[in-house]
């Protein structure tokens, strides 16, 4: 008897592998991916700009790298908002800020030139959207990533429609070189009400849809949301917020991703990719032992056996405990 809908995604036609350049963008859980990649050590670049929830969003953002690619200063210090002794932007998380509007301007201008030389060099870009909910600027006009608890009377709320989000996707999409992969984010936006976040997650999917049918090649849909609700489907696999999935969920969701998109070398390799990142993060009880000298120069053997792999940071880390040690 089977007590699950377990969701069987077939494997890709064109799968990636340790030579791929991907970046992510979008919501919290598209940086959660990126950062078990990151773990893995995949070539991979995280939201410039921080996360961001709403395609209209995400769309400006990937219009201001390019731009910022091809020498345009894109940011301005006069739309800055000041919130808790820091400067920030209505374009950007608020992890990115400065302490002087003229740093948060050279900070965020380098995100975005960074993020836009990354962005044309990618081979795939996976966008993940959080929500169709957006918040519009009444003064200043145009859609905001952030409110930055900025008063509420400062905003007009409405949701985008289908063909509003098809119209960003589909801009994204033609902006960028590489493979797009869209998937919609399995956190639940219950600050919007259980209803309007059922229609908000039900707009994405369908513009989603229309974009990938209009589409023969390199636009494509990983379904996040639907193992969330449908395979896994039980509270134990929240967070408790009763939002967010748990680390467990997450982590099932990576291995279905992986075990789709890769190649099968990929997937042998990223198992010793493991065992020297474990390695690295292994505390001696006697550092100045023979027994983990040795260690330490099995690691930098099997390192220097991954050349394709960056293990920069465990190369520096065996090293020095050699050196500390001799």
């Amino acid at each position: 008897m089977k007590f699950r809908t377990e969701i069987d995604i077939k494997p890709w036609s064109e799968p990636i592998d340790y030579d791929t350049h991907i970046m992510c963008l979008g919501s919290c859980f598209a940086s959660n991916i990126a950062r078990r990649l990151q773990h893995y050590k995949f070539k991979v670049v995280d939201s410039p700009t921080g996360i961001l929830f709403n395609p209209a969003s995400i769309e400006q953002s990937v219009d201001m790298m390019m731009r910022a690619t091809e020498g345009e200063h894109v940011v301005s210090a006069s739309s800055m908002v000041k919130l808790e002794g820091r400067y920030v932007n209505y374009d950007f998380h608020s992890a990115i800020s400065g302490a002087t509007p003229e740093e948060a301007t050279h900070a965020m201008q380098q995100r975005l030139y960074a993020g836009g030389w990354a962005l044309r060099g990618s081979d795939l870009v996976i966008i993940t959207l959080g929500t169709a909910w957006c918040y519009e600027h009444r003064e200043l006009g145009g859609v905001v990533a952030n409110c930055h608890k900025q008063p509420s009377k400062l905003f007009n709320r409405r949701l985008l429609s289908v063909a509003e989000v098809v119209e960003a996707l589909t801009n994204i999409v033609e902006s960028i070189n590489g493979r797009v992969v869209f998937t919609v984010s399995p956190v639940r936006h219950i600050g919007e009400g259980m209803d309007d976040n059922s229609l908000s997650k039900a707009i994405l999917r369908v513009a989603i849809s229309e974009v990938c049918a209009a589409y023969d090649w390199g636009v494509d849909y990983f379904p996040s949301y639907e193992i969330m609700m449908d395979d896994l489907r039980d509270y134990r696999f929240y967070d408790c917020d009763m939002v967010h999935p748990s680390t467990m969920a997450v982590d099932y969701i990576a291995d279905k991703f992986f075990g789709a998109a890769l190649t099968d070398e990929s997937k042998t390799l990223m198992q010793r990719v493991q065992k020297v990142v474990a390695a690295a993060e292994h505390r001696p009880f006697d550092p100045a032992s023979e027994a983990y000298k040795a260690f330490c120069r099995k690691q930098l053997d099997d390192i220097a056996a991954l050349a394709k792999v960056d293990f920069s940071e465990e190369k520096a880390y065996f090293e020095r405990m050699l050196q500390i040690n001799l």
